[in-house]
């Protein structure tokens, strides 16, 4: 007689989706009966989960939330699309290659995947990115190569750890969902803590945290530096700042690593113009550039982005959704810069100011984005760069929306 399996699929967002998806096609899970639990559906989605014998947890919901752990510990196995992936792509037998840091991951895996494209790999990319990875697995064969962009929500509870890994920077971030630095940290380490002797680590030899995290992998480690680098210099390269200069090179290394020929590598690297709001250009009206870096929605990345238009003088626009981070990293980064006014705006204008008031920086708080913009374009004639150091949702969907709407208004500035 079979025995129905009883399955969860907890948070029903495009991971979610994409498991139910994968598990209604999977013979394995034929006759399980799944139950998708979503806050947007049921606000008491949390109880009773230790009724399910398997449950996939999405991205989007904590692990370290009380509901969950105590599931766990009544013996609830929870799984991932991520892991799922993992689980499939072993059988496969089918490269594996994941990239984690805390700021750059989308960047370095994009171009790393443009870099083993123009060299004719069969190369896919997925995770955090946007694709989940389980949509991917009817297209891979044993000659594949996979880049998964992987945060610290798909990490945290994987049992696996991919072929080649890669560490960028580790830097305080998702404080309003991790319960210290330490789990974030934490979570970041399952990318090597199961690898084997035959697996590879690249890390940022100038991290300690990412040189730590490559510390607990058993294959070969290969540590990153831009020093000396020879195939291309910063100003060799289409984006902007040091932090992507950076990333360029940890994309490279993996690539020339992988046997991708160097010339390859150098054309891909010099032809890339980077990702929709990163650091990206929007418009130049009457003398007045702007700037869209709205993925920034920590205090080191916007002040990696003040840092990288270092001899621009320049208006910052920052604020939004407070992640329980410390501001004092933007304040520093001011007091070197020739940033003339911070303008800010959203729920945590308040203690942004307060941080980096000592700077010596003016500042102007606003009411919304357009106010911002507004005041900014009467401000200045030459820099504005919209770096917001906190995430979007008290005012927008995501950092994608709230870039999108921040182009929009200065698509119509006259």
């Amino acid at each position: 007689m079979d025995i129905t399996v009883e399955i969860a699929i907890l948070g029903f967002g495009r991971e979610g989706k994409a498991v139910l998806k994968f598990l209604r096609k999977t013979p394995q899970f034929k006759n399980a009966d799944i139950s998708i639990l979503d806050k947007k559906l049921n606000k008491d989605y949390l109880n009773n989960l230790d009724k399910f014998d398997i449950v996939f947890r999405s991205p989007g919901v904590p692990y370290n939330l009380p509901e969950i752990q105590k599931a766990v510990k009544k013996g609830v196995k929870f799984s991932s699309a991520t892991q799922l992936f993992f689980e499939s792509a072993e059988k496969i037998g089918c490269l594996t290659i994941g990239i984690t840091g805390t700021k750059g991951k989308g960047t370095t895996s994009t171009l790393l995947c443009k870099i083993l494209k123009a060299a004719k790999k069969n190369v896919y990319l997925a995770g955090n990115i946007g694709k989940p990875a389980v949509e991917i697995l009817p297209k891979l064969r044993k000659d594949s190569v996979v880049i998964l962009e992987l945060s610290s929500f798909q990490l945290q509870d994987l049992n696996f750890s991919p072929d080649i890994a890669v560490v960028l920077n580790i830097f305080p971030d998702h404080l309003d969902t991790h319960k210290n630095f330490k789990e974030y940290f934490d979570s970041k380490t399952q990318i090597a803590k199961h690898q084997n002797n035959r697996s590879k680590i690249f890390f940022d030899a100038a991290d300690k945290f990412a040189k730590n995290i490559a510390k607990l992998s058993k294959g070969e480690k290969i540590a990153v530096q831009t020093k000396n680098f020879e195939l291309f210099e910063l100003e060799d390269l289409k984006i902007a700042g040091e932090h992507n200069y950076k990333n360029a090179v940890m994309a490279a290394s993996v690539a020339r690593f992988l046997g991708v020929k160097l010339e390859i590598i150098k054309k891909t690297v010099k032809n890339f113009r980077g990702l929709r709001h990163r650091l990206e250009f929007v418009r130049k009206i009457n003398g007045v550039k702007f700037y869209n870096d709205s993925a920034s929605t920590n205090p080191y990345t916007a002040a990696a982005a003040i840092h990288a238009f270092s001899d621009q003088p320049k208006i910052l626009i920052a604020g939004g959704k407070d992640k329980n981070l410390n501001y004092s990293p933007l304040a520093d980064a001011l007091k070197k810069s020739n940033v003339k006014l911070v303008i800010l705006f959203g729920e945590n204008k308040k203690k942004i100011k307060k941080k980096i008031e000592k700077s010596g920086v003016p500042v102007k708080l606003v009411k919304n984005l357009k106010n911002a913009v507004d005041l900014a374009y009467q401000k200045t004639k030459s820099y504005v760069l919209f770096s917001p150091t906190s995430a979007s949702f008290d005012m927008f969907k995501d950092y994608q929306d709230r870039g999108e709407k921040f182009k929009k208004i200065i698509k119509w500035l006259k």
